[in-house]
């Protein structure tokens, strides 16, 4: 089991990339199964050592990641600009995907009641969502998704993990919209977007 965590650690942290479980297995000549429990292992030896790198699981992929305690110490050494935080419309636009996906930008303009084709422009451009397809429809307009790089700014393993949305049909549902309105506007300025933000 050791020589397979040192193993998985090795390849991830070689390919800079995420790396599925099943093309890990191929490569160890393991089952899945086998993979993942020594990968969760890992997951838990890094976080509790307090160690500079993280183990992410992303749906069926693995990703090694810099500890987000240390992001100011990343950021400071390698000169890198932090992003601007993310707007309020773009927060509201990437929950409607998050919870509705596959979406059309129609489908979003409608829910919102504006025009977000600017907004989307920004989640795209900033790797959030994608185009997965188009809608046989006419115009054949696209479909769009989250993507693996949402869940690792999320902290969510999949998107099971999105918190259940408040239900409407009475007026604590409502009442409890409204109070995640107001709370996603006082932390838009935040450098993570938490599960919470996107829950409305």
């Amino acid at each position: 089991m050791d020589d397979l965590k040192s193993a998985i650690e090795a390849v991830l942290f070689a390919s800079g990339d995420s790396v599925s479980v099943g093309r890990l297995s191929l490569a160890f000549g393991c089952e899945e199964d086998e993979i993942i429990s020594a990968a969760k292992e890992l997951e838990e030896e890094l976080a509790s050592a307090g160690r500079g790198i993280r183990l992410l699981f992303l749906e069926d992929r693995l990703q090694l990641c810099s500890a987000p305690e240390y992001a100011r110490h990343i950021i400071r050494t390698l000169d890198e600009r932090k992003r601007p935080a993310l707007t309020k419309p773009a927060l509201e636009v990437l929950a409607i995907v998050a919870y509705y996906q596959p979406v059309t930008r129609a489908y979003i303009d409608q829910m919102r009641g504006v025009d977000s084709s600017y907004t989307v422009g920004v989640l795209l451009e900033r790797g959030l969502i994608e185009v997965s397809g188009k809608l046989d429809a006419p115009g054949r307009p696209s479909l769009f998704i989250t993507t693996e790089a949402f869940l690792r700014n999320t902290g969510l393993s999949s998107l099971e993990e999105l918190p259940r949305l408040p239900d409407m049909e009475d007026g604590e549902g409502t009442e409890k919209l409204r109070q995640r309105v107001e709370e996603l506007r006082s932390t838009v300025d935040k450098d993570q977007i938490s599960i919470s933000e996107l829950s409305v």
